[in-house]
C-alpha cells in the first residue's frame, strides 16, 4: 500500500511539473499594453533619440546590421558584409525573402535609396543582392554605424514610412497620443507571439505606475530616482546599465584661456555624487566622461565634479555670468538646475536660469546612441554640436585619446550616467532591457494572469 501511494504521489508530482512547464511555454495571442512619457509627433526612425522611442522603432523598422549586447555587429537585413582594402568601400549582402509590411519585396535599390536619404555624404547604390557603400574616408567601423536607428531601411507608402520589422503600424494618432501596432504575419524571422501592441504616450510616470497596478498597462517606465521604491513593491522591475548621460553643454567654444578656466571651475564645483545619491536616489553613477565606464573601460580616469573649484576660481580676474536653460516642464530638472546654481555660487560663479533658446549652457539628457564605443562617442559629439573625433585605431587607448580631446575643449560637462528602468506585470514574459536602455519587446508573450 505504501509503495502504491508513493508511485501515485510521484506520478501526480510529475504531471504537475509537466503542467507547470506547459503553462510557461510561449503563447501566441493577446495584446501588450505599453505606456511611456514621451509623446512623439512623428513616427520616423530619424527622430528616435531616446531609449523608449528606440524600443518602439525596432518593432517596426530594421537595419542591415544590428549590435549585440557587447557592441558586436550581427546580421539583420544583411547576412554578411565585407570591405575592400582600405575600408572605404563596403559590400552588404541582403537577406533573401524579406518583404515590407505592404508586401513589397526588399531589394538592393530600395535599401540603397533609404540609406542615401540618411547619409547624403556616402555614395550608395544597389547591385544585384548587394548594397555598395563608399565613404568619404576610410571607415573600419561602418557596420556599427549602419546599425544606428537613422539607418533603418524603410520605404514610403502613401506618405507613411513602412518597415520590415515584426510589427506594423495599424494606427498612429499623435493628437490622441496613441499608437497601435499589429503583428506582421509575413515577418522573415517568424510571427511575433502577441497579436498587437497598444502604446499610450504622454503619460506621466505616476500615471504609468497607477495604470500598471490597476492592470490597464503591462509595461511602464520607472524614472531613475524611483527605481528603489519600485523594486520594494510587488512589481517586476528591469534595469539597464548606467547609460543615459545628463550633462551641461555650452553653446559655443571657450573664447579665451580665462573662460576655459571658468568652465573648469564650474565643472569642479558641481557635486555629482550628491546629484546621484540624493536627487536620483542612486539611480545612476557620477560621470566624468561622456561614455559610461562599463562601455569604454576608461571612464574612471576622468574625475567627476566637486574636486576643488575654489583653487581655480581664485586665479580668475572676474566671475562669469552665464545663463542656464533646462526643460521647464520637468520638475526634477528644475531641482537639479537649482543645485547646480548653488554649487556654482559657492565657487564664486554666477549662473542664472532662463527659458531662452539662446542660453549659454543647456542641461541635457542624452540616451547612449550605440553599444559600439567609437560610434557612441561620435554620435554624442554630434548631439552636443562638436566635430566627431578621429580614431587612430580600434583600441581602448585610441578611444580614450579621442574622448579626452573632446573633453579638453570644455564644451561639455558630464554629470551623471542614469539607468533606464521599466516595470512589467508578472504575466509578461521575455521582456529584456538591454545595456543601452532599449527594451526588447520582439519576443514578448503573455501568460494567463493569476487572480
Amino acid at each position: 500500500m505504501k509503495r502504491f501511494s508513493s508511485i501515485s504521489i510521484a506520478l501526480a508530482s510529475a504531471l504537475c511539473v509537466a503542467g507547470a512547464n506547459a503553462a510557461m511555454r510561449p503563447h501566441y495571442g493577446g495584446t501588450l499594453h505599453v505606456s511611456m512619457q514621451e509623446s512623439p509627433q512623428v513616427f520616423d526612425p530619424s527622430a528616435m533619440d531616446s531609449s523608449a522611442l528606440r524600443s518602439l522603432w525596432q518593432l517596426v523598422f530594421e537595419t542591415l546590421v544590428r549590435l549585440d549586447d557587447h557592441g558586436r555587429p550581427q546580421p539583420a537585413l544583411a547576412v554578411g558584409w565585407q570591405s575592400e582594402p582600405g575600408n572605404q568601400r563596403w559590400r552588404f549582402q541582403l537577406r533573401n525573402g524579406v518583404i515590407f509590411s505592404d508586401g513589397t519585396p526588399l531589394d538592393s535599390s530600395t535599401a540603397a535609396a533609404s540609406l542615401r536619404a540618411a547619409n547624403p555624404q556616402w555614395k550608395i547604390f544597389g547591385l544585384g543582392d548587394l548594397v555598395m557603400i563608399e565613404t568619404e574616408s576610410p571607415d573600419a567601423n561602418l557596420p556599427a554605424e549602419v546599425a544606428l536607428p537613422r539607418n533603418s531601411i524603410s520605404r514610403a507608402n502613401n506618405g507613411t514610412l513602412i518597415g520590415t520589422g515584426p510589427f506594423v503600424v495599424s494606427k498612429w494618432d499623435s493628437a490622441a497620443k496613441h499608437l497601435s501596432l499589429a503583428a506582421n504575419n509575413q515577418y522573415w524571422a517568424g510571427r511575433p507571439f502577441v497579436d498587437s501592441v497598444e502604446v499610450d504616450t504622454g503619460k506621466a510616470y505616476r500615471d504609468q505606475i497607477m495604470l500598471l497596478d490597476l492592470g490597464k498597462s503591462d509595461v511602464a517606465e520607472i524614472p531613475p530616482e524611483a527605481i528603489r521604491p519600485a523594486q520594494s513593491g510587488n512589481r517586476v522591475v528591469l534595469t539597464s546599465s548606467p547609460e543615459e548621460l545628463m550633462a551641461l553643454v555650452f553653446s559655443r567654444d571657450a573664447a579665451s584661456s580665462d573662460e576655459t578656466k571658468q568652465r573648469i571651475a564650474l565643472a569642479r564645483s558641481i557635486d555629482t555624487t550628491a546629484l546621484n545619491n540624493v536627487v536620483f536616489q542612486d539611480g545612476g553613477e557620477p560621470a566624468g566622461a561622456m561614455l559610461p565606464n562599463w562601455l569604454s573601460g576608461y571612464g574612471f580616469l576622468f574625475p567627476s565634479g566637486s574636486a576643488g573649484a575654489g583653487s581655480v576660481r581664485e586665479k580668475l580676474p572676474q566671475s562669469p555670468a552665464w545663463t542656464l536653460s533646462y526643460d521647464a516642464g520637468d520638475q526634477l530638472e528644475h531641482i537639479i538646475a537649482d543645485r547646480i546654481l548653488l554649487n556654482a555660487r559657492d565657487a564664486g560663479i554666477t549662473l542664472q536660469t532662463t527659458n531662452s533658446a539662446t542660453s549659454d549652457i543647456r542641461l541635457v539628457r542624452l540616451a547612449l546612441p550605440s553599444l559600439d564605443p567609437q560610434v557612441g562617442l561620435s554620435e554624442l559629439a554630434r548631439q552636443t554640436h562638436q566635430m566627431p573625433p578621429t580614431f587612430g585605431s580600434g583600441s581602448v587607448s585610441a578611444n580614450y585619446s579621442a574622448e579626452n580631446a573632446l573633453l579638453q575643449k570644455h564644451r561639455i560637462i558630464p554629470l551623471v550616467h542614469l539607468r533606464t528602468a521599466i516595470a512589467v506585470r508578472p504575466n509578461v514574459h521575455a521582456v529584456i532591457v538591454r545595456p543601452d536602455g532599449t527594451w526588447n519587446l520582439r519576443d514578448v508573450w503573455l501568460s494567463p494572469e493569476t487572480p
